[in-house]
């Protein structure tokens, strides 16, 4: 089962042309609202020397209302069917569409005890010398530790095997691959997977995080409580340093975070950084590979995605599979260190998350998938007609005006900002108060979107590209 390439190519297109036919009609909409053409300016002295030229003049009510309006039900419209599908699915006793789904699971278990629960943990790495030892550490001091830790080494040329035999770990070398992070997962799975009961559980962590003390020993009791839960991801944090670009990049986790939290660990992605995984869902992934699900049979990992942890999500869920991501589950990832390499990375999270939409389509399970897609575009739209009228006003308005109406909403949009960021302490904070270096951020995501979207839709060969940590604490970005 593979999404046809013109298909494939489609979902550029089919998200950028949306977004760009919802902002037409909404921009249409207002302008045919409020067609009342701008007043001049009043003046006024202020502290008895500065002179300022200032409009109260603001959208209707009506304009506003509408506004609001739209915004509000487009929302509640995407909540209200997520809740409802994600019931649906919860419900289901139908085991050959959704043989994950937990009335199904809770009924082929119930009464069977599948042993005590242990946890194998995977680490695929790729020339990670320095920062496998620090991950290994903080598997090692989990107040629930692991039962097996195992490094999948994929074609490293540098010290990480080494390193990991002295942490005291195994160390599973790839043969032969080559297909990245999927393809070495698929080979250590091939051979750990066979024997693991419903209760081993199977952790895959990426070698540049470190988890938190309590992450395990959280997830363990999720799993036990719940013998229909399937996975548990884990919310991710910056670590410290990168200077400003690395500033950008935490308050981006913490209001991700922020948001699963809300959801409560209802999770979009069941992320790279770590998540655990019950053997019957892997098992079972592997096994509908081709027919019901995209991918090669037998292969947990598709291959062919750019962005394995999002297209195992989607997997998970299309089969039915319950997870999520609880607060007290978090974990600590790298940051990107140059804008180089925060755009290879964005640029193949974005790409890869249009081909997994390619290769599913538009089903219940990702539907929710869609409209996060088709908001990013609106919000491109938004953004760049924001700037580029900011651009206008400047050349063709002499001197500076002040308009009280869009600086209330400024300061609106100020204050979200500072608040979703807080718990980053004072650095977050300060930067989110700030507004315009946020602005500039969210406009180069918006940049990465454009890309990802024009290269999928021009059927352009993706590339992934890895940052390598070196012992000196250096990094470089290879093919």
């Amino acid at each position: 089962m593979r999404a046809h390439p013109a298909l494939s190519r489609a979902v550029g297109i089919a998200v950028l042309g949306a977004s760009a036919l919802t902002a037409v009609v909404v921009c249409l909409a207002a302008v045919a609202l409020h067609p009342a053409p701008l007043k001049s300016p009043d003046q006024s002295v202020l502290f008895g020397f500065w002179r300022v030229l200032y409009n109260i003049q603001a959208p209707s009510l009506l304009t506003v209302t509408f506004a609001t309006g739209v915004a509000i039900v487009a929302a509640a419209v995407v909540a209200l069917l997520e809740r409802r599908i994600s019931g649906q699915y919860r419900r289901s006793a139908n085991e050959q569409i959704t043989p994950l789904a937990p009335k199904v699971v809770m009924a082929e278990t119930a009464g069977v005890f599948a042993g005590p629960v242990t946890i194998t943990v995977l680490i695929p790495a790729h020339n990670e010398e320095g920062s496998i030892k620090q991950t290994i550490t903080s598997l090692l001091g989990q107040s629930h530790r692991p039962d097996r830790v195992v490094v999948v080494a994929d074609n490293c040329t540098d010290s990480t095997v080494q390193i990991a035999r002295r942490c005291g770990v195994k160390v599973l070398e790839t043969l032969h691959n080559t297909h990245k992070k999927a393809g070495a997962l698929n080979q250590a799975l091939a051979r750990i997977l066979p024997a693991q009961g419903d209760n081993d559980l199977l952790m895959i962590m990426d070698a540049d995080t470190e988890l938190d003390a309590g992450f395990l020993e959280a997830a363990v009791r999720r799993f036990t409580d719940d013998r229909a839960l399937m996975a548990v991801g884990g919310l991710f944090y910056g670590a410290k340093g990168e200077g400003l670009i690395g500033q950008f990049q935490r308050n981006e986790y913490i209001r991700y975070a922020r948001d699963i939290r809300r959801r409560r660990g209802r999770v979009f992605v069941l992320t790279g950084t770590a998540s655990l995984f019950r053997p019957r869902a892997l098992r079972t992934i592997a096994e509908r590979r081709g027919t019901s699900i995209p991918g090669d049979r037998g292969h947990v990992y598709d291959t062919a995605a750019l962005t394995e942890d999002n297209e195992l999500t989607i997997a998970i869920k299309s089969l039915g599979g319950l997870m999520i991501s609880p607060a007290d589950c978090t974990v600590v990832t790298e940051l990107m260190p140059t804008w180089r390499a925060l755009w290879a990375q964005r640029l193949r999270w974005q790409r890869g998350a249009l081909e997994n939409l390619g290769a599913y389509g538009l089903t219940p399970q990702t539907f929710r998938y869609w409209s996060q897609q088709l908001g990013i575009g609106y919000g491109v739209v938004a953004l760049a007609a924001y700037l580029a009228l900011c651009a206008i006003t400047v050349l063709a308005v002499g001197g500076w005006i002040w308009f009280p109406f869009w600086l209330g909403l400024g300061a609106l949009f100020m204050v979200e900002r500072v608040v979703t960021a807080w718990h980053g302490g004072w650095r977050a904070r300060a930067l989110a108060a700030t507004l315009f270096p946020e602005l500039f951020y969210a406009a180069f995501l918006c940049v990465v979107f454009v890309k990802g979207a024009l290269d999928i839709s021009l059927g352009r060969q993706a590339s992934w590209k890895h940052v390598t940590r070196l012992g000196d604490h250096s990094s470089v970005l290879v093919d």
